[in-house]
């Protein structure tokens, strides 16, 4: 059985030309409103224990009318959602907190609102004191607090109990880097332990580090809805499409399991991607640990381009941005080019990466940014593995260079 299960939602703002057509229509009656507008539209997907689903668009997507619904405090004007257990939401900084009381205060009528008896809301305050750490702000009233202070209240108190559901909207944003990874590992444990987590936010990184599955909302529908990968890559290119006139979007999975992007408007596009070894230009599919490689990026010019940069991004299988740059940060713009043109990209540089496997993901662009004239961007256009042959144990997905110099007395007794 499914913890959510929500169908065919729709939300719509009505105006009416008159105050009684409004009555009217409550009593049952056919009054057609004067203005409709819908800002969701049948959107349908249902979660069961433990699964972690993210929700993204752009600004005015229909996000937080969504979550809205699913907590109670929006009533739908079409389809039905079915909780079966306790919600716990952080939907706005501070919602429901009151700018007089202090944060004890506060946490015990939050925590009252969200139905638990005094015995147990005493109970948890120490547990919620602690896991806040604002100290003696704890006994001040929330008007001296800092925005950060009361996202660190609000989530301290939403998962003093572990709840069956856990709405997220954005409102980690706000908090210091400490916390949010603090607030991260207990959503991570809640999620282990059977919580179904809804999780809205605009850092894609986050999204695809929490969640099994992504659904993508424009302009109030589900436009998109899959794999984390799929579903952050394609809304990432989404965006560049709209900076674009004619772009295109194309996707695919490879045989490794990535799934390789492609949009852009199409003036220049990858005709081809090697990893080569430096030395012998042999290609490699598998690279080692501090073997000096050379990335390969041959570039065809279908259109007159005033300037030409060439990005680069480093990713490992999660998704985690290794490195990244363009020859525009380097300086190496390469400017007028004409329609059957060829530019050679050759990346140098040593695999100071740990073992596992790796992505390049490459863009075509005027200037600093491939948010502006996107020719084409490339996502996972090279995939490789990296193992360690000959070198000293070590974890992570970085060879750092180093030397461990150990000083020591003996005890002359």
């Amino acid at each position: 059985m499914s913890l959510l299960r929500v169908a065919n939602l729709g939300k719509a703002f009505r105006s009416y030309r008159r105050e009684w057509h409004r009555f009217a229509r409550w009593a049952g009656l056919p009054m057609a409103p004067g203005e409709e507008t819908w800002v969701l539209r049948h959107v349908s997907f249902e979660a069961h224990h433990g699964r972690a689903i993210g929700i993204i668009g752009q600004n005015g997507a229909g996000k937080s009318t969504l979550l809205k619904i699913i907590t109670g405090t929006l009533h739908p004007t079409e389809g039905h959602v079915e909780v079966n257990g306790r919600i716990a939401a952080i939907l706005e900084l501070g919602m429901g907190f009151h700018p007089e009381l202090t944060g004890r205060q506060n946490a015990r009528h939050a925590a009252g609102l969200m139905g638990f008896t005094a015995d147990e809301i005493e109970a948890a305050m120490p547990s919620i004191e602690e896991f806040a750490e604002i100290g003696e702000y704890f006994d001040e009233p929330l008007r001296t607090y800092s925005s950060g202070m009361q996202m660190r209240l609000a989530f301290s108190v939403a998962t003093a109990w572990r709840p069956d559901i856990l709405i997220v909207d954005e409102a980690l944003s706000v908090g210091d880097s400490y916390f949010q990874h603090k607030s991260f590992d207990r959503i991570r444990k809640f999620k282990e332990e059977g919580t179904v987590l809804l999780f809205v936010s605009h850092g894609m990184q986050e999204v695809k580090e929490l969640c099994d599955r992504v659904v993508l909302l424009d302009k109030g529908r589900v436009i998109k809805d899959g794999l984390p990968d799929e579903v952050v890559d394609y809304y990432n290119a989404l965006i560049a499409e709209k900076q674009a006139a004619g772009a295109t979007i194309r996707q695919q999975r490879t045989e490794k399991g990535w799934m390789q992007t492609r949009s852009g408007s199409g003036e220049a596009r990858i005709a081809s991607v090697k990893l080569l070894d430096a030395g012998t230009g042999v290609e490699v599919a598998t690279a080692r640990v501090g073997q000096k490689l050379c990335l390969v990026a041959e570039v065809e010019i279908r259109a007159p381009i005033p300037r030409l940069v060439m990005g680069y991004m480093l990713r490992d299988r999660v998704g985690h941005v290794v490195w990244g740059t363009n020859t525009w940060h380097t300086r190496q713009v390469v400017e007028n080019l004409a329609p059957g043109d060829r530019v050679t990209y050759e990346l140098h540089f040593t695999c100071s990466l740990g073992p596992g496997s790796y992505s390049f993901s490459t863009a075509l662009h005027e200037n600093n940014a491939h948010m502006e004239s996107n020719y084409e961007w490339v996502d996972n256009v090279c995939v490789f593995d990296v193992i360690n042959t000959d070198k000293h144990h070590f974890i992570g997905c970085n060879h750092l260079q180093k030397h461990i110099h150990i000083n020591y007395i003996r005890n002359a007794g």
